[in-house]
């Protein structure tokens, strides 16, 4: 099998996705009970997918382990943006905090997110752990891992990040932002991450030819290199979120937002 198509894979399963959650978390609150419940069916059915693929090592096996680990990661972020999994702090970030106090203000804001993403992570290493095939939780875990390491980014202070895609109800989040130039965290999660890119290129150059294996490793070489592209955004004046601006119910796309400072 051709790399290339694991690589259009990812990045379709990506886009769409991503478009999917924002058309959902974008519609009117009255709709968000039947959204939740169609995407707790998916999550269901994607339970259902990792454990088939546990001792799937074909090609066909990697696929079905990703798109189950994205479905229950897709679960997660519609519950967040909906307002409905978040953290018990729902206000505007107080003025005049020190950077402990803006810390922990924020952290109170997604705090039972974070918690319940982990735990997912946690359970789906123990469902896959020691099983031919543990691709679904290695997609989980990278998704953790890397969108963790763009909220510190932007906690910490980012030159460019496009807040559009988040419902007029979180606009609070915004206070917790910052805007600047660099932060000290940013080159170290952009050399981490390109380290990531690397191992997973050369784990994919080092499985057989169109092996599951080889599959999974270019599968996690596209994320993390898509997570690489985010990453360089935080710092560009660009605004990515255009790629969704169809994806808004009703309009063309939100104006770019701008950071507090």
């Amino acid at each position: 099998m051709s790399l290339a198509w694991p690589i259009l894979y990812v990045a379709l399963v990506w886009f769409v996705s991503t478009g999917a959650i924002i058309w959902l978390d974008n519609r009117s609150p009255i709709t968000y009970g039947a959204s939740l419940m169609g995407a707790t069916v998916v999550a269901g059915f994607a339970v259902c997918a990792v454990i088939i693929s546990l001792n799937d090592t074909s090609a066909v096996g990697a696929f079905i382990a990703f798109a189950a680990a994205t479905a229950i990661w897709g679960w997660h972020e519609m519950s967040f943006l909906m307002g409905i999994i978040m953290g018990p702090n729902r206000k505007d970030c107080p003025p005049n905090l020190n950077e402990w106090g803006r810390f922990k203000a924020a952290t109170a804001t997604l705090i039972h997110h974070e918690i319940a993403l982990a735990a997912t992570s946690v359970t789906l290493y123990a469902l896959c752990w020691g099983q031919a095939n543990m691709l679904a939780a290695h997609v989980f875990g990278l998704l953790f891992v890397m969108r963790l390491s763009t909220k510190f980014n932007i906690f910490f202070g980012v030159a460019n990040f496009s807040a559009d895609i988040m419902p007029p109800r979180l606009a609070y989040l915004k206070s917790y932002f910052r805007t600047a130039p660099m932060n000290w965290f940013f080159p170290f999660s952009l050399i981490g991450t390109g380290l990531l890119t690397w191992a997973f290129l050369n784990s994919a150059q080092a499985a057989p030819a169109g092996s599951g294996a080889a599959v999974g490793a270019i599968m996690l070489f596209s994320l993390v290199s898509l997570a690489l592209l985010e990453h360089a955004f935080l710092m560009m004046p660009l605004r990515d979120s255009a790629l969704w601006d169809w994806a808004f119910p009703g309009k063309a796309g939100p104006k770019h937002s701008h950071l507090n400072k």
